[in-house]
């Protein structure tokens, strides 16, 4: 169920970022971007990242690369955004993106690959 609301949270995300490039920058008070075709790119990457959770919603065992990939984006995001943030780059209301993109995944797909650790102890011996 997890990988499943991933999924639909991601293709929604994408497409409304794809479809409308500056909205989430008018939201946050943020100046609109010069060349909106890098972050509708970005869109489209969140959206195909939903459609390997769909999949991998099936059998998330067996599809565990799917969701680990998906976990390291989900930690690289924030430390990316902190780095850039302390660099001055971009502003705090950015942040706004990473609570739904990011921090509220970190457990469910954590716990998703510590399932698949403990199922397959067999395979570190």
């Amino acid at each position: 169920m997890t990988l499943q609301l991933a999924a639909l949270y991601n293709l929604c995300w994408g497409a409304w970022v794809v479809l409308f490039p500056q909205q989430f920058f008018l939201l946050t008070g943020m100046e609109p971007i010069n060349h909106p075709m890098v972050w509708q790119g970005m869109g489209m990457v969140i959206g195909v990242y939903g459609l390997g959770y769909w999949w991998a919603s099936f059998d998330p065992i067996r599809h565990w690369p799917i969701v680990a990939v998906g976990f390291l984006g989900k930690i690289f995001g924030p430390i990316g955004f902190v780095y850039n943030y302390l660099l001055g780059d971009v502003p705090i209301t950015f942040a706004y993106t990473l609570i739904t993109n990011d921090l509220i995944w970190w457990v469910p797909f954590f716990l998703i690959l510590r399932k698949v650790h403990v199922e397959h102890q067999w395979a570190l011996k």
